[in-house]
């Protein structure tokens, strides 16, 4: 990828060896991180190395009568004008400067200072505008002309205000396995950024319980981006996740897909723990035949402070485990815990931030003394 931000934007870090060198050093750093609890071979998926980012967030900044897009600078003492942007896909891309005229033409920039893009990998785009004041009949107006003309929908915010011109998500489509799963993606929640490495994530995470049968349960499922292909290997499927909208998404994804066989609770892992535990009773459980599951596999994607140790110890009950972490330093602290009763079968690195120092790690741990 070539920018001429390169140096200045504070969104990329690593950039002086180019994709394939900054790839190799984060290779080097997590075997060197794993090391004694690991020592096979770690597999690498790569990001394609430009156009790879499908939503992006983006400082909306005044310069006299002219307006630009801007990103913190990289000593983070300031912003740089970002004119171009080759981390976000070509949708996104293209809309970028057509978007900045319309809004000007427009008039709809006063107290403007935030735009989010979401797109799908073929090209339907939901733009979110940020304000410091109330959007009135007129905005909503120029802002459904600005929609119909550059084919996007576009949602106004302001403090305690939500105006939607025409959908608030975008459907995105991913090939797994070579069948196609459609997603809703919602505005201002979280989605995974990088549909060739979330393919390839989930491809993954997939292969890695072909010696499991029965049913799965799955932690901090959040919309169902694993748990919907992963219906269609097991039995039944018991997914939870405490965001409410992350749930409701995850049900439409479910029915989107024509899937039947997910029980999604909206519960955080301790309380689901303790549920299971007889620790106390919860409502949303009530109608959960928990006896009716032969669970012997778990998977947890947990946020970046991974998994308390209560979390792990649960866990270690199950013969297959797949942790998906978004952070390889939480990961070792998990790792210790879960390798008392686990061995590490498989490891993987998907580079889905390129140009960062991020990576997201894949681990299939297999209850000792099974074959």
């Amino acid at each position: 990828m070539e920018c001429k931000h390169f140096g200045e934007c504070g969104a990329c870090r690593i950039y002086e060896s180019g994709y394939s060198g900054q790839l190799q050093d984060k290779i080097a750093l997590n075997r060197d991180r794993f090391a004694s609890f690991y020592s096979g071979n770690i597999a690498v998926f790569e990001s394609p190395d430009a156009h790879y980012r499908s939503r992006s967030e983006f400082k909306l900044w005044h310069d006299g009568d002219a307006i630009h897009y801007a990103m913190n600078n990289a000593t983070k003492d300031g912003v740089i004008f970002v004119e171009e942007c080759p981390q976000v896909n070509r949708y996104i891309a293209e809309l970028m400067p057509n978007l900045l005229n319309a809004i000007s033409e427009k008039e709809i920039g006063f107290k403007l200072f935030g735009i989010d893009f979401l797109s799908s990998s073929k090209g339907e785009i939901v733009v979110s505008f940020l304000y410091h004041r109330r959007l009135d009949e007129e905005w909503e107006l120029k802002a459904k002309e600005i929609a119909t003309r550059l084919g996007i929908y576009i949602i106004g915010r302001s403090r305690k205000q939500k105006v939607v011109i025409g959908q608030d998500y975008v459907t995105e489509t991913l090939s797994i396995n070579s069948r196609e799963y459609s997603f809703k993606h919602i505005e201002n929640s979280f989605t995974q950024p990088n549909a060739t490495v979330n393919e390839k994530m989930i491809t993954w995470a997939m292969e890695q319980y072909k010696d499991a049968s029965g049913d799965l349960l799955e932690l901090y499922c959040g919309a169902g981006n694993f748990t919907i292909p992963f219906a269609t290997i097991f039995e039944k499927v018991l997914a939870t996740e405490i965001s409410k909208s992350s749930i409701n998404a995850a049900k439409e994804n479910m029915k989107l897909n024509a899937i039947s066989n997910i029980e999604f609770l909206r519960m955080d892992v301790e309380d689901f723990v303790g549920a299971l535990d007889g620790v106390r009773e919860y409502r949303r459980m009530k109608d959960i035949d928990i006896n009716s599951y032969n669970i012997d596999s778990i998977f947890v994607d947990p946020p970046r402070s991974g998994m308390d140790e209560r979390s792990c110890k649960f866990a270690s009950r199950y013969s297959h485990i797949v942790y998906i972490s978004c952070n390889p330093e939480t990961l070792v602290r998990d790792l210790e815990l879960l390798q008392r009763t686990h061995e590490i079968i498989e490891m993987a690195i998907f580079d889905q931030f390129p140009y960062t120092h991020h990576v997201e790690m894949g681990v299939k741990l297999l209850k000792k003394g099974i074959k």
